[in-house]
């Protein structure tokens, strides 16, 4: 038999453990958006450069694949969105922030991955190299737009729970 002392916790942890997942989606977008207006921030410096000082400027972003990991801002946004399922105040932006997070993705393996490739993270250049850098460039733009926005739903959500 369930008693409502024991709904009352269960209840009671289930509000913490949605809140912590807003917490991590709001941590993961807030320092994933930090990288990706770096991106947006450096653009006007970087799109009319010559090939060999653009190839140097590149050098900055080395190493940034390890931010990989902030992909638990998705499974944050996740356990946020079955979690709020009796609060759609709460659901709804996080199901769009979610939506802005793969439109953001899609827009890396989409345009910014195969630039990546083609000149092998920026260490050579091939004939079409300022195509790729207009395409790595402004990809990179998008999505920090998309996430950007996926902060303003995590917001929205979060300030939801606070009512």
């Amino acid at each position: 038999m369930v008693t409502p002392d024991r709904t009352a916790r269960r209840q009671a942890r289930l509000s913490m453990a949605l809140d912590a997942a807003l917490f991590i989606a709001l941590l993961a977008t807030a320092i994933a958006l930090g990288a990706a207006l770096a991106h947006v921030l450096a653009l006007p410096n970087k799109i009319g450069l010559p090939g060999d000082e653009y190839l140097i400027a590149q050098k900055a972003y080395r190493g940034w694949n390890q931010l990989a990991f902030l992909l638990i801002q998705l499974i944050a946004m996740l356990a946020a969105v079955v979690m709020s399922r009796h609060e759609p105040d709460v659901r709804v932006p996080a199901l769009f922030a979610i939506l802005s997070l793969a439109i953001a993705q899609a827009l890396f393996w989409v345009f910014t991955y195969p630039a990546n490739t083609a000149t092998l993270n920026w260490t050579m250049l091939p004939e079409n190299w300022e195509n790729l850098r207009w395409e790595w460039e402004y990809s990179h733009a998008a999505g920090a737009a998309f996430q950007f926005l996926a902060m303003i739903c995590l917001s929205v959500a979060a300030l939801a729970r606070g009512r």
